[in-house]
């Protein structure tokens, strides 16, 4: 399954992983959220309802293109760059195609929502 993240200058297409936590996010879409920068590595955006993280790992890394939940805080975290083990972080999907300008994309709005191929 395919979600599509829409911000003011750019817009990215994420491959879901077929995981609980996903299948909640999805059930949650659309979604505006407010998004703000994170530790010059991520794009983060708090969620209206906390996803369940049954089965998922206890962490995990991250990858530039990568989508996560952030399970303590609740909020996703878009990856612009690389990131250190985080406990409590679950993996979703990974972003199709290139994400340089997910680093130009000040704080402001996202649009989430199902992505029809």
């Amino acid at each position: 399954m395919k979600i599509r993240l829409r911000f003011p200058d750019a817009t990215f297409t994420v491959v879901l992983i077929d995981q609980v936590a996903t299948r909640a996010l999805v059930a949650q879409l659309p979604l505006r959220l407010k998004v703000s920068d994170f530790a010059s590595a991520e794009k983060i955006a708090y969620l209206p309802e906390r996803l369940s993280t049954q089965g998922a790992p206890g962490g995990s890394d991250a990858r530039p293109g990568d989508l996560c939940y952030y399970a303590p805080w609740g909020n996703l975290a878009f990856f612009y760059r690389a990131g250190a083990y985080a406990a409590g972080l679950v993996h979703l999907g990974r972003v199709e195609g290139p994400i340089d300008a997910l680093a130009r994309q000040g704080d402001g709005l996202v649009t989430i929502e199902r992505a029809d191929d």
